[in-house]
């Protein structure tokens, strides 16, 4: 590896050792099945991600992952992979990108939308572990946080019109949600978060 090469390194030291020692890959060869899943992203968009949980206790015992992605996604999957054992099902759905990224000692402010691949991953992991006990989920309406306060337009809504083909396009999600229809203030931050879901879901 070059010296111009390492001079040009913008990420940090534990970045670097999750990247090229990266923790907790599913690896193929290995006996080991999950309590549940959960998948996101897709190839065509370059980044996909999958993650395995078990679970025992309502504790996260284990944790296995597969992703495509760049350094930034692999190192921040890994790191969120150690971060979450043991932790309760709660705990764990509360993870956040910022979590990861500061556990991490930060990331490029360009590759942050990296870590989101493993968070949104895990929650839908989790989602679908209750589901399939026939459990109650707490957890997923106590997250969402509210983007239109004019409208009461939450992420979780963006998010599930996005993922579900319910809103192609801004203006079709404006139809469904009626954001930026008082003050306007959020339509900054709705423009952000739905470009953000279409490239988690595949749908750009």
């Amino acid at each position: 590896m070059s010296d111009s090469f390492m001079a040009d390194w913008v990420y940090t030291d534990t970045v670097k050792d999750h990247f090229m020692n990266p923790r907790n890959i599913w690896k193929k060869d290995e006996n080991w099945t999950p309590d549940a899943f959960g998948e996101v992203g897709s190839l065509a968009c370059g980044d996909q991600m999958k993650i395995g949980i078990k679970v025992k206790d309502n504790k996260i015992t284990d944790i296995r992952w597969l992703t495509y992605g760049c350094a930034s996604a692999i190192a921040s999957t890994s790191m969120m992979s150690e971060m979450v054992k043991n932790m309760t099902l709660k705990e764990a759905y509360n993870i956040t990108p910022e979590m990861i990224t500061d556990a991490l000692g930060g990331l490029p402010q360009h590759k942050f939308h990296c870590s989101v691949l493993g968070d949104k991953a895990l929650r839908v992991a989790i989602d679908s572990y209750l589901k399939e006990k026939g459990l109650p989920n707490p957890y997923k309406e106590k997250t969402a946080v509210i983007i239109c306060e004019c409208r009461g337009v939450t992420d979780q809504q963006i998010e599930e019109l996005v993922k579900t083909d319910k809103a192609k396009t801004i203006d079709e999600l404006q139809e469904l949600t009626g954001f930026g229809t008082g003050c306007g203030k959020c339509k900054s931050k709705v423009n952000e978060l739905f470009e953000e879901f279409r490239h988690i879901y595949g749908k750009s």
